[in-house]
């Protein structure tokens, strides 16, 4: 079956990784036999959750889990929860807030958009969200002048590459003065599904990330930390939760996914990646608009991504020119240009086959060449 053909499609080279805007990742076939099986029965959905549970846990070093219909679901659920608590009735109250502990805080340096701003998730639930210190600078005094104002639900940590590196209260000093005020921490870790267990370790509440990046599940969310706090994110699916309700094959998946990566080598798979980066480089290196140099992941994941910097004074070819004429056509080549107003893009070549990526470095030369 051609998808692209029959609905009209853009077939897409996915050159910038694992993306929303680019539906998420190459599901596994392990995992994608799992989820399609699924959808031949039908369950208790509280069982299936449960037993999810209990595959979070053994995968994160958490007490429990669960599984939301994605990673921005699950921060509105979790902010829901620490306001809720288990009592239903405040669930049913939501999002009214009235008598409840409503504001939670986040380092303004991590009021990002992902996609939608992560603010608008917080409030999606209720709450408030309080934007601590400036963009470059939040210091655990201001951190701690906020906590000690009271009212406060929870703070939300993001890691991720798009928050500003420096000058912030990294996660391990967050949780520990979070803790004094007994403030859960939700971490957002949407792309950080590698670090789970290190994020768990280093003392937050709530764990989230994304069942559908490197774990290459269908499309889900995934929950982990103490049982307490992971059964009020559950509960919320009687309340405001009700539209962001997990299917079976998204349960499904995410359980299967986490068990592929039980077992997987990770090792093996570095080393896969580092070997298509080297390709890249290689197909590249005598491209002499070019300034070729190597990104390892910005928040320690176990792989890189090529950096293209376009060199002004030996083409007149920008990376805006190069992003926007790779993504012309059918089919389109998308590049990680995040990074693009500083005048560099990136080769994310984890979704890429050696045949796209002969593709893709001849369509750069071509580029370059006119």
């Amino acid at each position: 079956m051609d998808l692209f053909e029959q609905y009209g499609l853009t077939r897409v080279i996915n050159a910038c990784g694992k993306m929303t805007h680019l539906s998420g990742a190459i599901v596994l076939p392990e995992i994608a036999a799992a989820a399609s099986e699924s959808l031949n029965h039908f369950f208790v959905l509280d069982e299936l959750q449960a037993a999810a549970g209990r595959i979070i846990a053994e995968a994160t070093g958490a007490e429990s889990g669960c599984v939301t219909a994605c990673t921005s679901a699950g921060i509105t659920l979790s902010v829901a929860a620490c306001m809720t608590g288990a009592e239903i009735a405040k669930v049913l109250q939501l999002p009214d807030t009235t008598g409840m502990p409503h504001r939670v805080l986040i380092q303004k340096g991590h009021c990002i958009n992902y996609g939608n701003p992560v603010t608008q998730a917080i409030r999606l639930a209720g709450a408030t969200a309080v934007e601590v210190g400036v963009v470059n600078r939040c210091t655990p005094e201001e951190m701690r002048h906020e906590l000690n104002k009271g009212d406060v639900a929870a703070v939300v940590h993001v890691e991720s590459h798009h928050t500003v590196r420096y000058g912030w209260v990294q996660l391990p000093e967050l949780a520990q003065l979070a803790a004094e005020f007994g403030v859960p921490v939700i971490v957002d870790g949407a792309a950080q599904d590698q670090r789970l267990r290190e994020l768990v370790r280093a003392g937050a509440a709530l764990v989230l990330t994304s069942a559908h990046k490197y774990l290459c599940s269908t499309t889900a969310g995934i929950v982990a930390g103490g049982k307490d706090l992971v059964d009020a994110v559950y509960l919320q699916n009687r309340g405001i939760g009700r539209p962001m309700k997990a299917g079976k094959e998204a349960i499904v998946g995410a359980m299967a996914a986490l068990q592929y990566r039980s077992h997987q080598d990770m090792g093996a798979w570095t080393a896969e990646q580092d070997r298509k980066v080297a390709l890249i480089m290689n197909r590249l290196k005598d491209v002499t608009e070019l300034r070729l140099s190597v990104d390892p992941d910005p928040n320690g994941c176990p792989f890189s991504r090529v950096r293209i910097t376009s060199i002004p004074d030996v083409g007149q070819h920008s990376a805006v020119a190069l992003r926007d004429a790779l993504a012309a056509g059918n089919p389109t080549i998308v590049l990680r240009a995040h990074h693009i107003d500083e005048g560099y893009v990136n080769i994310d070549a984890i979704e890429m086959t050696d045949d796209e990526i002969e593709l893709v470095c001849r369509r750069i030369r071509e580029f370059f060449a006119v």
